[in-house]
């Protein structure tokens, strides 16, 4: 989850402090190679200094980490890097200041292929991991190129089956689709591949073009042509359709899972709720607020060894945005959002700025009504972004205009 960072002066943020239970996001930065399409912030390992950004994101759980989180999301980057003695500290330095192993429902890593096998993945079993989530991404050796994967599908099916060797019960693939010159069939069977493994939850993703990066610059020179709208449609509809013949629920737009299988700490950042994120670039969201860490490990470990706060901005939106954003996050989950409920959570008072574009999309056909909330129809799922988009709008025009400055 991640928002564009701001320049506001971080005053707020130092004072406030997670309550106990809040979710708990740990950046681990570093990667063999950086993705094309990757805008996270992460670091090509080689060169840099491991050990001592491992002692900056235990100095910081010491001093921010939330008192028995309810998740713990170990993101980047890979985390799975890290060899097994460091995420050992790792591990061991989270538990000793948030004691997550006796107050966690869920604990994620995420792994690349090339850097999991069984010996890595049963220790992170032992340190309390209890949810892998694997970047497959494709089984297609052009398209590993073209994203600057440094794996193949064969390691990739390495990987899931040291996790299940390893007594991980709760294993996700992620899988990115749409890619220019991708063969809608080739696709399909590459999904039953996957599919034929019976992970507990899949991670499918439109390939998205993100400013700034590598894939996105390709993109605009000339290198290739994305698929158009229709053939995109196409291969979301495809996915949908064959996960779900296959039992998987899908219960966000981009992720489905087996008999509820679902990453509670991603439900949680759909649910507009309140979690606290460590490491470079890592954001968190409490009470109204949120702040994020500096985009680079120097400023980060800096601020930490200095005994400063390592927040570089901070914003604290007015609730008619926050009203927004709630809607747009709701409505990409198949459960919805109950009006009442999102007013509640932004804390907005007044008459509602929805409820004229709600009646609107309900008579499109692009939302439905039932038991109360309001979710996407199957009409709706396909422009999910431009649906939720139109509620960011919509709020955004009751936001209180900003007086000059003096």
């Amino acid at each position: 989850m991640s928002f564009a960072p701001r320049t506001n002066p971080v005053q707020r943020a130092p004072g406030l402090r997670p309550e106990p239970g809040t979710p708990l996001y740990v950046h681990v930065p570093f990667c063999v190679a950086k993705c094309t399409y990757c805008d996270f912030y992460s670091v090509a390992a080689e060169g840099q200094d491991l050990p001592g950004a491992l002692d900056a994101l235990l100095l910081e759980a010491e001093r921010r980490a939330p008192p028995r989180p309810r998740t713990v999301f170990l993101g980047g980057g890979t985390p799975s890097f890290y060899s097994v003695d460091e995420l050992a500290r790792l591990l061991d330095g989270l538990d000793r200041w948030s004691h997550f192993r006796a107050s966690a429902e869920e604990v994620t890593c995420e792994c690349n292929p090339e850097s999991l096998d069984f010996p890595k993945a049963r220790a992170l079993r032992e340190l309390g991991v209890d949810r892998l989530s694997i970047g497959f991404q494709s089984l297609e050796q052009g398209i590993l190129a073209l994203f600057g994967r440094v794996h193949d599908a064969e390691q990739s099916f390495a990987a899931f089956h040291a996790a299940r060797e390893a007594g991980f019960q709760r294993v996700s693939i992620d899988l990115i689709y749409g890619v220019p010159g991708q063969e809608l069939a080739r696709w399909e069977v590459d999904l039953e591949r996957v599919l034929a493994l019976r992970p507990d939850h899949v991670s499918a993703y439109q390939l998205t073009y993100e400013d700034g990066t590598p894939l996105a610059a390709q993109l605009q020179a000339g290198a290739f042509q994305r698929l158009d709208e229709d053939q995109e449609l196409a291969f979301f509809e495809a996915t949908r359709g064959r996960l779900a013949d296959a039992g998987y629920e899908q219960y966000e737009v981009s992720n489905f899972s087996l008999n509820g299988q679902q990453c509670s700490h991603n439900v949680n950042y759909w649910s507009n709720g309140p979690y606290l994120g460590i490491g470079p670039s890592a954001v968190s969201k409490l009470a109204s607020t949120r702040f994020g860490n500096a985009r680079s490990i120097t400023p980060w470990r800096a601020a930490l060894a200095a005994g400063r706060f390592p927040a570089a901005w901070e914003e604290t939106p007015e609730p008619s945005v926050r009203l927004g954003e709630t809607w747009w996050l709701g409505l990409r989950t198949r459960r919805g959002v109950e009006p009442a409920e999102v007013l509640r959570t932004a804390g907005f008072e007044g008459s509602d700025p929805t409820l004229r574009l709600q009646e609107s999309l309900l008579e499109l056909g692009f939302l439905e009504q039932s038991a109360g909330r309001m979710r996407l129809t199957a009409r709706g799922w396909p422009v999910a972004d431009a649906v939720a988009r139109r509620f960011l709008e919509a709020c955004a025009e009751q936001t209180s205009p900003r007086l000059p400055r003096e």
